[in-house]
């Protein structure tokens, strides 16, 4: 029996080891390139990690820790490491878009600051735009 647990969950490990690698590979953009490896790859190496405590516990009789501290190890650095790169790719991508815009004042754009007319200001009513 549990060698069918074990077979059972290294088919699940590298079933969502290749999805992730496969959406790696093929996703266009950078935001769903970066959420295959950290999803599903990271699920594919749990299940690999399960089926090694199974299978050293259950069948060998042998338990350690090891596996579990990697499998915690895993599923702590992963999302901090995309999120890492998903910040990184968001302010590098505000630098871009920044870049293209014109600047404030150029060519008479106006950029929606307001300033009050003066009989305005003097009695605090509202603009009439």
């Amino acid at each position: 029996m549990a060698d069918m647990l074990v077979a059972a969950l290294l088919l699940v490990g590298a079933f969502f080891g290749l999805v992730g690698s496969w959406g790696l590979v093929r996703l266009p953009q950078t935001m769903q390139r970066l959420h295959t490896p950290t999803k599903a790859t990271t699920l594919g190496v749990g299940g690999v990690l399960l089926a090694s405590i199974v299978y050293f516990g259950g069948v060998r009789g042998e338990w350690s820790i090891h596996e579990l501290l990697v499998t915690l190890f895993l599923f702590l650095t992963a999302p901090v490491s995309a999120l890492m790169l998903a910040r990184a790719w968001l302010h590098r991508e505000r630098e871009r878009v920044r870049a293209t815009l014109p600047r404030p004042g150029a060519s008479g754009v106006d950029w929606g600051v307001y300033q009050p007319i003066p009989e305005e200001a003097e009695h605090g009513a509202a603009p009439k735009r």
